[in-house]
């Protein structure tokens, strides 16, 4: 009499293939999320350089002071404090020295400590601000950064 039913060995061969094709797409899904994070890094960095202009244009000089009193008035759009809760991913702004959360840089989800940002700094003919994120859990972070030319720069890359 013929059974209907799957042997062990084409069940095996089945996990098989299965586990072979996510060994193989996993690594890409990570990729491709990242690229995604990325685009959020361009599009924040280009509006602080348009804070920046806007500043430059009513005082003949950059800031490093993002947020508050005799600031750019920039944040994140729907920045709430810094740390888990954000909805963006990547920190922003500038690592001088007494930087304040909220002030000089902004935290995102991933919490990346505003040393991550590298040498950031404004004075009244230029400035250099950042952007960090470790992606991937690992030792190595994701730097941008964006300058009074507009030219962003991925300094130090976090993503294959």
């Amino acid at each position: 009499m013929k059974s209907k039913a799957f042997t062990m060995i084409e069940l095996m061969i089945v996990v098989a293939i299965i586990s072979f094709l996510a060994v193989i797409a996993v690594p890409q899904l990570f990729n491709y999320k990242a690229r995604a994070y990325q685009a959020e890094v361009a599009m924040n960095l280009a509006s602080l350089h348009t804070a920046q202009q806007a500043y430059y244009a009513q005082h003949g000089s950059y800031s490093s002071v993002l947020n508050g009193e005799n600031g750019l008035g920039w944040k994140p759009a729907g920045y709430r404090g810094g740390g888990k809760e954000e909805n963006f991913y990547y920190t922003y702004g500038f690592n001088v020295p007494g930087a304040q959360e909220g002030v000089h840089y902004f935290t995102g989800k991933l919490g990346t400590p505003k040393e991550s940002l590298g040498a950031t700094s404004a004075a009244t003919d230029g400035f250099t601000a950042g952007a960090a994120a470790n992606l991937f859990s690992n030792k190595k972070h994701d730097v941008w950064q964006i300058d009074q030319t507009r030219r962003i720069e991925n300094v130090q890359k976090g993503v294959e």
